[in-house]
């Protein structure tokens, strides 16, 4: 491609002065990991651009790239400002705008030599974004390329699923060991073990509150809501995995964004073979550490009738006003009065209101503008919940990473509450005529 550029290529003072202009739009075309924070070309301060949207540019090859753009609010009245690590990249995207109908498009070639080095200049990051790690953090580990941080500590790369191995032994991260979410949590109550079974299968898994994990899954869809107790996804159960790690007391738990298709999309190599795992005799700290993490009816009734807490029901709509109840296993139908809607997405097996196209996280900025539209806040004690817990750890994850003081998991969810007969519910819409409430 000739160095002339076809689009018009800005200065850092012409991007400067468009910050401000209610018109433009500016998009981060590198990977949603380097927008997050990650420095994947080493540039001096990692994030994005303060007010910039995340829209890769490996999302050019789907199919429905254009609905993904027009769902951050990217219109054709728009003034597009495209910037990334490739300029060829930059002009492949460009080009993409322009054929569906965009035609204020500009680029911006200096982010890593200009814009990242002035600290002068507005960045922003997800505040706790070394803990959603990119498949390179992960490869290098495998590889021997540690950072000096990591020199001598002990990892463990875990690959989660619901009691489903073939899903490890048709593919996996060399090296990843496997864990059923079983071990974790009680089929009885879908809630987290004991600390003493937690201890016993942390030690099995070779686990100690000093081992850094790293947590991923594969994407896998089930035929039957028999199979999977809260998602179809193996990368949401390795978010519950991690959620109940960090309340045991393990220090340092990353998750794969993306799971294993990450990995996959990154062509990375993968393996089949069965890692034994290494257990260990000493957990090192008693268990939980992090109780607060955890939230169980008592504290949930709690919150629900204070001011400065809430409960989010992360399940879908029809779940929320009572026209399903999510899993066959669950009887009753409908919602603990006084919860907010969370809205996971469509039904009880998916998440795509927290998730991208390719199963990385959602845009963190996104997520916050629809919680906060719905008066989800971080200046109050949230406790997310769903059916059984897998949702509601994800979107725990979700404001954790994000930093927000006072978030927990409501572990007992709608199943623990609804078997109950003591505890109110309703159904319909709230504040709404047709709202029926049972106690």
């Amino acid at each position: 491609m000739s160095n002339k550029s076809m689009f018009t290529e800005i200065s850092t003072d012409e991007l400067v002065a468009l910050l401000s202009s209610p018109k433009a739009k500016f998009i981060d075309i590198r990977p949603v990991d380097a927008y997050n924070g990650w420095p994947l070309q080493n540039e001096p301060r990692g994030g994005h651009i303060k007010g910039a949207k995340t829209l890769p540019a490996k999302w050019g090859n789907y199919i429905d790239w254009i609905e993904i753009v027009r769902s951050k609010g990217i219109l054709p009245e728009h003034e597009i400002v495209l910037y990334g690590y490739s300029k060829d990249k930059m002009e492949e995207i460009a080009t993409r705008f322009q054929k569906s109908g965009y035609n204020q498009i500009k680029i911006y070639n200096h982010f890593q030599d200009e814009w990242s080095p002035n600290t002068e200049l507005p960045m922003d990051f997800l505040p706790r974004f070394e803990n959603l790690v990119p498949a390179s953090f992960v490869n290098k580990i495998i590889s021997g390329e540690r950072p000096l941080e990591y020199e001598g500590k002990k990892v463990v790369i875990v690959h989660a699923h619901y009691r489903n191995r073939d899903a490890y032994l048709s593919g996996h991260i060399p090296g990843a060991i496997d864990m059923d979410t079983l071990a974790l949590e009680a089929t009885e109550t879908w809630n987290r073990r004991s600390p003493e079974e937690l201890e016993q299968a942390l030690l099995k898994h070779g686990i100690t509150s000093d081992t850094l994990v790293i947590s991923y899954g594969k994407f896998m869809f089930p035929d039957n809501d028999d199979e999977f107790p809260g998602s179809a996804a193996g990368d949401i159960g390795a978010i519950r995995n991690a959620f109940i790690m960090m309340y045991a007391g393990v220090k340092d738990v990353r998750v794969l964004n993306g799971g294993f298709q990450s990995w996959e999309d990154a062509a990375y190599e993968i393996a089949t073979d069965d890692v034994p795992k290494t257990p260990v005799e000493n957990f090192g700290v008693n268990i939980p550490v992090k109780s607060e993490l955890a939230v169980d009816t008592p504290e949930a009734k709690e919150m629900l009738a204070s001011s400065t807490a809430d409960l989010v029901c992360v399940r879908s709509w029809p779940e929320y006003i009572g026209e399903v109840s999510g899993y066959n296993y669950i009887e009753k139908k409908g919602r603990i009065p006084g919860a907010i809607f969370g809205n996971c997405g469509s039904d009880a097996y998916h998440m795509e209101n927290y998730r991208h196209v390719d199963h990385t996280t959602r845009e963190f900025h996104e997520v916050a503008k629809i919680w906060e539209q719905v008066g989800i806040t971080p200046d109050k004690h949230l406790a997310f919940y769903c059916g059984t817990g897998w949702r509601g750890s994800e979107a725990w994850f979700n404001a954790w990473l994000m930093g927000w003081p006072r978030v927990s998991v409501f572990d007992g969810g709608w199943f623990e509450w609804s078997n109950d007969p003591e505890n109110p519910y309703e159904t319909g819409i709230p504040e709404n005529s047709n709202a029926e409430i049972y106690s």
